[in-house]
């Protein structure tokens, strides 16, 4: 399996990680999340999982940061609650660009990290999934939970041991931790 693994932040990859380390998969990370914002708040979750992957041997692709171009993306949807239609199209965003990537550098499968969190929908990650793998060919998508056998647990127990940064929002500032 050649794995991209869209990740969202270090604490919510750690655990996922561990368990495809474990089986053999070494996956390359792509670091793509237009919605958070400040800019601030973007590049210290990306520093987190620079570090992290540097750790572990792991390549990471950094996507583009475009803010405003997500914000047109999501237009009419900023009231949205969370989980709702605005987390919907924020998903196809990030993992139809993922699909992009995986396909132009010749993967065969993607993942995200997005699911890990309680947070967020499965079934909203796993449709936006399967929709951009769809539309490249010899493309998959990945739909496992990662909240399932201890990988949350152990979610927590990472994040202490490598004392990682700690967000207390998805990202959005849209998001239930309005910051804007």
């Amino acid at each position: 399996m050649k794995l991209l693994l869209h990740t969202c932040c270090a604490p919510c990859s750690a655990a996922i990680l561990e368990y495809l380390s474990g089986r053999g998969i070494h996956p390359v990370l792509f670091y793509f999340n237009p919605n958070i914002y400040p800019r601030e708040e973007y590049e210290t979750r990306k520093n987190e999982c620079s570090r992290y992957a540097g750790k572990l041997g792991l390549d990471i692709i950094d996507g583009d940061y475009d803010h405003d171009l997500w914000l047109k993306r999501i237009a009419g949807l900023e009231k949205e609650p969370e989980r709702g239609q605005r987390c919907t199209e924020c998903f196809r965003i990030r993992l139809s660009a993922t699909a992009r990537l995986a396909d132009e550098k010749g993967f065969d499968t993607i993942a995200s990290t997005l699911g890990s969190s309680r947070w967020k929908n499965l079934r909203q990650i796993a449709e936006a999934g399967k929709q951009a793998a769809a539309s490249c060919p010899n493309l998959t998508f990945w739909d496992r939970n990662w909240r399932k056998e201890g990988l949350g647990e152990r979610r927590n127990i990472l994040l202490k041991e490598n004392g990682f940064y700690n967000q207390q929002y998805c990202g959005c500032e849209f998001s239930g931790n309005n910051i804007r």
